[in-house]
């Protein structure tokens, strides 16, 4: 029993650099001081592979220390908390729904995403409501690539043997 919690966490931590990796990769300035990236492909993968409890400090540590390294550090601790959620959303949705489970679970986690970083922007930073809607479109396809990638991605690593032992069924 022990063993497959060690593989959960290390294959967290795999997923959490690969997160991190993929959101520095090409970080794409946004007007309100955030930015888009590939990364949201991997926030919606750890959760759908490692559930919502690992998937999801998976998904928010290793997005939160992409704001870190990319100097976005105000961003950080909401980044933290809304790239969980999205990934504990995906992993949920993904667990019940069988049809288009993978789009279904992009579009749940990017609700999360989105309106996290509204609700973010226009409160906790000041910027207020009007300021913050000018981010609502770059999350937007930000959230459509993560599901894009998801989607070609997840085919790929049910074949890897280790991802199929870690994934819940």
């Amino acid at each position: 029993m022990k063993s497959k919690h060690l593989i959960k966490l290390v294959t967290a931590a795999l997923m959490a650099a690969m997160t991190c990796m993929t959101t520095m990769v090409v970080p794409i300035p946004s007007p309100t001081g955030g930015f888009i990236h590939p990364g949201d492909g991997f926030v919606l993968l750890s959760g759908i592979i490692l559930g919502p409890f690992y998937g999801g400090l998976a998904a928010g540590i290793g997005s939160m220390f992409a704001d870190i390294f990319l100097g976005y550090t105000i961003y950080a601790p909401a980044t933290l908390i809304i790239k969980a959620l999205a990934a504990v959303t995906g992993a949920l949705i993904y667990r019940h729904v069988r049809k288009y489970s993978v789009i279904l679970a992009g579009i749940a986690g990017g609700i999360v995403v989105t309106s996290g970083y509204l609700l973010f922007e226009s409160m906790l930073l000041g910027n207020g409501l009007a300021a913050a809607v000018v981010g609502v479109p770059g999350n937007i396809v930000q959230n459509i690539f993560g599901i894009v990638l998801s989607s070609l991605l997840l085919p790929l690593l049910k074949k890897v043997p280790q991802i199929r032992s870690v994934m819940d069924k």
